[in-house]
């Protein structure tokens, strides 16, 4: 436990030794008011509910969170510094935990800046707010699988933009998978229950039970199925170039 502080404290600390987080975090509320006020009609819906500002969640993260995610271990590689990391006396997993946890909490910062939305939607009516927590609930569960995803693939490569490419296409696949559009595609030449696996396989059919307030056993275990995955992949990874030395 002591060594996954260790690197928690390193990694997250790191994160605010250049403008660049605070530049993401400015870029990432902006981007969340255009979406929530603009794109999201909020005034115009004239309904007491933050339905437009959890609905564009998904596709926001799908480039923020991989933003986060490309440098975890692609900056390690490329500057030399994971061999260094690598000789030291750490449990690979706790190093693997302890940079995935820190990764996570300034994506956590960055969801918790945007609370003047919600206080905004209490003043201008009287919200439901179980469904308002269960939504901030779901959001960082998906933006934790988001950046389970980009921490394994960012061991694979000490290329950040690579890294950067690579999760957002993997991690469109995990939000395609449940669209119309795609579930119509497959739609008469695959079973039901290949159909229903298919859309089961998407953030978006999971988070959209959770943003209505409705909390499901099985929509929780898929998120933590999906980023214990990736967290294994990504120890694997780190193993096996530890022992390559």
């Amino acid at each position: 436990m002591n060594d996954m502080m260790t690197v928690f404290r390193r990694e997250f600390s790191s994160y605010f030794k250049t403008p660049l987080a605070y530049v993401f975090l400015v870029l990432f509320l902006v981007m969340q008011g255009l979406f929530t006020f603009y794109m999201g009609q909020f005034f115009e819906r004239e309904q007491a509910d933050l339905l437009s500002f959890f609905t564009y969640h998904p596709w926001l993260y799908l480039f923020f969170m991989p933003a986060i995610a490309m440098r975890l271990w692609s900056e390690e590689r490329k500057s030399g510094t994971q061999e260094l990391l690598l000789t030291l006396p750490l449990s690979t997993g706790m190093v693997v935990i302890g940079k995935y946890l820190a990764a996570l909490a300034f994506a956590g910062v960055a969801l918790i800046l945007t609370f003047p939305i919600w206080i905004t939607v209490n003043w201008l009516g009287t919200p439901d707010n179980g469904p308002i927590i269960t939504g901030y609930i779901g959001s960082l569960l998906m933006a934790a699988s988001y950046l389970a995803i980009g921490a394994a693939i960012s061991s694979m490569t000490r290329n950040q933009v690579i890294a950067f490419v690579l999760t957002v296409t993997v991690c469109f696949f995990f939000l395609a998978s449940g669209l119309p559009i795609v579930l119509n595609f497959f739609e008469g030449w695959v079973s039901d229950a290949i159909l229903v696996a298919i859309a089961n396989l998407s953030f978006l059919t999971h988070f959209d039970n959770l943003q209505k307030g409705v909390i499901s056993l099985a929509d929780v275990f898929y998120f933590v199925s999906v980023i214990t995955l990736w967290l294994f992949i990504n120890r694997s990874m780190i193993e096996l170039k530890r022992e390559e030395g």
